[in-house]
Formats: C-alpha cells, sequence, structure tokens
C-alpha cells in the first residue's frame, strides 16, 4: 500500500498504525510549493520518518501556482489534481494496490456542510465514501480529537500545517467559524452526524436499488448509445427527478434544458463536456462525444481488432450471409481497405437496390437517428464504399458468375 503522508497529524497517525499493524507499505509526499521553507520542511519530516520506519518513500515537488494559472483551477483543485494523477502514476509504475489517505470523520462533516451550503442533491450528502476504486480513507469513523489522544499517547510526532488556521479557504472557514460552534451547542454532534450519514447512505442505496429498475424498463443500449424511453419516464410519477437520476454522472448542468428536451422536436441535442443527449422522435439518445469522426483507419488483408473488429478471409463458398457477415468478389477489393465515417457526398450502390443512392438519403430511409448515422462506419476500397458495416453491402462488390474468389468480411464491434 501507498500511503499519502503530508506529515501532518492524520497521516503521521495512519503512517505509525499501520506500522503497529505490520503492513507493507511506503509514504507519498507531495510537496506543492505553496508555504516556502515550510514545504521543505514538511518533506523532510516524511523522507525522516520514512527512514525511521525502514520504508520506501516517494517525494515529488510541482509548481502548484503555475499549474493552476495554465488549466485555469483554483490552488485547491490544482493541488488536487496534481496529488491524484501522481499517485495514479505511482499505483501504475510500482505495483501498488491501494492509497491510504488519513481523512477522517471531521473532514467528513465539514464536506457535508461544504456540499450543503453550496446546493447538493442526496449524492453529496453522503460524505467522502470509505473507498473509491484504490483509494482508500480507512480513518473515516475518528474525530480529529481520537486521533489527537491516540497520537498523544504513543508520543508520535507530525507537522502542524499554519495555514490550516487561516480563514481564506472555505473549508478552514467552516473548520474554524462553523463547526467549534456547534459542537459547544451540542456534544453529540459528531456521534448525531455518523447517524445522519448511515441514513443518508442507506437512503441513496434505496434509489440506486430503484433506479436499477427504471434502468431496464426505460433505458436500452445499443453500440454505444443509450435509448431513453420518453413516453414510458412520463408514466412514472416524479419523471424529472427519474431523469435527474439518470443523467446525473454525465456532466450535464442545465436541467431546465434537459427536462424540455424531452418534448422538443427531433434533432434537438444538448451537451456536456463528455456526453450528447439528442431528441430522436420518442426518445432521448445519450452517447459519449468522441473525437473520431475524421478518423481514417487503413485495414490490411487479415482485417483489424480497432476501433471496430473486422475479420478478412477467402473462404470456398457462400453460406448464409447476415447483418454482421457479408460475402464479396474477393478480386474486386484494393487492399489496404479504409475504414471512416461518413462524409458529405457519399453514394453507393445498396444491394437489392437498383442503382446508386446518396448514403445520406439511405439514412433517412432507414430511418437512421442522427446517432446512428455519425456512429456507422463504412469500410471503403479505394474511393469506393464496400459495406455500411452491419446494414447493407454494395452490389459492385458482390459475388457474380465471374467470381472466382470470394471473401468473407465478418464485423464484431
Amino acid at each position: 500500500m501507498l500511503i499519502a503522508c503530508s506529515g501532518g497529524l492524520d497521516s503521521a497517525v495512519l503512517t505509525h498504525l499501520s506500522a503497529a499493524l505490520d503492513f507493507e507499505f511506503a509514504l507519498a509526499h507531495c510537496n506543492f510549493s505553496l508555504r516556502g521553507k515550510d514545504s521543505d520542511t514538511d518533506e523532510m519530516f516524511v523522507v525522516g520518518l520514512a527512514k525511521k520506519m525502514d520504508v520506501p518513500v516517494f517525494a515529488e515537488t510541482f509548481d502548484t501556482v503555475k499549474y493552476a494559472d495554465k488549466n485555469h483551477l483554483s490552488i485547491q483543485l490544482a493541488a488536487r489534481e496534481l496529488r491524484y494523477n501522481w499517485f495514479e502514476a505511482l499505483l501504475k509504475n510500482f505495483k501498488y494496490d491501494y492509497v491510504l489517505t488519513g481523512h477522517h470523520l471531521d473532514d467528513d462533516l465539514e464536506t457535508f456542510l461544504i456540499n450543503f451550503s453550496r446546493g447538493t442533491g442526496l449524492r453529496g450528502l453522503t460524505g467522502i465514501p470509505v473507498q473509491n476504486e484504490k483509494i482508500v480513507r480507512p480513518l473515516l469513523a475518528f474525530s480529529r480529537k481520537d486521533l489527537m489522544d491516540w497520537a498523544t499517547s504513543e508520543n508520535i510526532q507530525w507537522r502542524e500545517d499554519s495555514t490550516n488556521q487561516e480563514s481564506e479557504y472555505l473549508r478552514n472557514k467552516i473548520r474554524l467559524e462553523v463547526v467549534p460552534p456547534l459542537k459547544e451547542a451540542n456534544s453529540s454532534l459528531l456521534k448525531n452526524f455518523q447517524t445522519t450519514q448511515r441514513n443518508l447512505k442507506a437512503a441513496e442505496n434505496l434509489v440506486e436499488d430503484y433506479m436499477a429498475l427504471i434502468y431496464n424498463l426505460a433505458v436500452t443500449e445499443s453500440e454505444g448509445v443509450h435509448h431513453i424511453d420518453v413516453q414510458k419516464l412520463k408514466d412514472l410519477p416524479n419523471t424529472e427527478e427519474l431523469l435527474y437520476e439518470l443523467l446525473n454522472n454525465f456532466g450535464f448542468t442545465e436541467w431546465n434544458d434537459v427536462v424540455d428536451l424531452m418534448d422538443a422536436q427531433t434533432g434537438k441535442q444538448l451537451f456536456s463536456k463528455t456526453h450528447r443527449l439528442l431528441k430522436n422522435r420518442d426518445e432521448l439518445l445519450l452517447m459519449e462525444i468522441t473525437s473520431e469522426e475524421d478518423a481514417v483507419v487503413a485495414v490490411p488483408e487479415q482485417g483489424i481488432e480497432s476501433p471496430i473488429q473486422l475479420k478478412i478471409e477467402r473462404v470456398d463458398k457462400m453460406e448464409q450471409a447476415a447483418d454482421e457477415i457479408i460475402y464479396v468478389d474477393y478480386d474486386r477489393l484494393q487492399f489496404p481497405l479504409t475504414l471512416r465515417k461518413k462524409r458529405a457526398g457519399d453514394v453507393f450502390y445498396p444491394f437489392g437496390m437498383k442503382g446508386k443512392k446518396k448514403l445520406s438519403k439511405y439514412f433517412k430511409d432507414e430511418k437512421f437517428s442522427i446517432f446512428e448515422k455519425e456512429n456507422t462506419w463504412l469500410l471503403c476500397s479505394g474511393d469506393e464504399i464496400v459495406w455500411v458495416v452491419n446494414h447493407r453491402m454494395d452490389s459492385r462488390f458482390k459475388v457474380d458468375a465471374e467470381t472466382k474468389n470470394i471473401g468473407r468480411i465478418t464485423s464484431s464491434d
């Protein structure tokens, strides 16, 4: 395990507890270059602690201010991003299993109050998770006083961060000016807060179980596109809340516009940083935004594995064709073939039809949604479309009486 060690009380306690339990661990210290000599002294303290315990230590110095300016982030968000990106790299490069952090119960209460003050839903009130993938917080059940009492009884040393006593940041203001009066008014504040957290998490679990049922009822997935049946949502109580829960993790923020999309005309769409939401007839279509629209992929004679799997082989005879299997005159193919998305002016000769047809007209006649149009691959030989993959092949490449070599192309995406 890798312990995120600032040198402060919580990470010092976590380090000594891990040593007492004979855990196999290393220390990882971030020097954010924000407190001058104090930042360097913290680093020296952590390096010395690792040497004393005879465990590996990683220390990295960051220009946090420069990173924040470059990425238009607050200092706090920049430090968080730098820290967790570095932890992820350490896990990968040195084969550690988990990162342990020293977050405790007071941190959890502060996070609750921060989210509450900013406005949030149920998920924002359930606090800091004990585990988030490979990040584990084993001290969340204990208060800062618990940690300090134990550290004092064990003669454990730690570093005090002087900026913790400044009210410049919201968390510090809540820690210094909001929480102490609440504790004074109610000596059982932290205990009662733990009870509230358990109740909120139980409610969150209940909502997640219910949403799993709603998802199975109203949402289908096909080729990376989520199809949300608008009418099925409208037939249920609390439609807007259900839509919020379905889309909450995809980065949409203008919720009035999202709700209005249910009654919008076909073709209207909204964007988050990562996803697109499109109204298409009686559905909302959700799709991740990618940058592969302009990609052209060379396809050698044996086929490819990515971005879709195509297998190309020569066979002695034709068998049953299907949406994902076509048979072609192999000698008419010019290798390497190419795989790409649609372009303006594309035409092909749909198998089973007479003459040529604009690809856009074919998409319209076959009632392709905007997502389907943009997500459909075209297999081409030179400038000619061989196959609208998984939909219709081009008759110019069909097997006929003059065919000497039969090719079978199979798609699996």
